[in-house]
């Protein structure tokens, strides 16, 4: 393992802890999911028999710190991490589905683009239904809603991550996608 995953780990650790400390159970919960999500790099690579660039595993582990920091309230102090978190997330997942396409030998703007906007649609649906049902049972939501203007901005955002999909995807996930056929 590589130096800058240790130190990514210990950073998601520390959110942890400071979630702990400040008893900020989304925080905890969150970040326990975040940090799991900086083993994909190295599950993917098993069950596909790909290599992960060193860039491309920092990129991955920091999309991940970067959601569990933001649960340290920075999504309500710090106007656009939020919109960086949905960037980062979106060209994850649009980076993976245009591997896929290539694959297949399909061109992947389609798909790229339909995973994004039913990904976050989904997302924003779950978002929204856990708001409803934690303010049902009187408890905090684990994921907060914060309107429809907020869902338009967040889709928005998602859209600019596939467009750099679009864009990049083939030059920067060359490594994944040489091979097909």
């Amino acid at each position: 393992m590589q130096t800058s995953e240790h130190i990514i780990r210990a950073a998601t650790v520390v959110v942890f802890v400071e979630g702990l400390r400040q008893r900020n159970p989304n925080a905890v919960v969150n970040t326990v999911f975040m940090f799991l999500g900086t083993y994909l790099p190295s599950v993917v690579e098993r069950i596909y028999d790909v290599e992960f660039r060193p860039w491309q595993r920092v990129y991955t582990e920091c999309a991940m710190l970067a959601h569990a920091v933001g649960m340290l309230d920075l999504y309500d102090e710090i106007w656009w991490w939020d919109h960086l978190t949905h960037v980062l997330s979106a060209t994850l997942l649009g980076g993976f589905v245009h591997t896929a396409s290539r694959h297949r030998g399909r061109n992947p703007a389609r798909d790229v683009l339909a995973s994004i906007v039913s990904g976050g649609l989904l997302w924003e649906a779950m978002e929204l239904a856990i708001h409803r049902v934690s303010e049902a049972f009187g408890i905090e939501p684990m994921l907060v809603y914060y309107g429809p203007r907020d869902t338009l901005g967040d889709l928005v955002f998602n859209l600019f991550g596939a467009l750099l999909v679009f864009v990049f995807g083939d030059r920067l996930l060359e490594n994944f996608t040489q091979n097909a056929d």
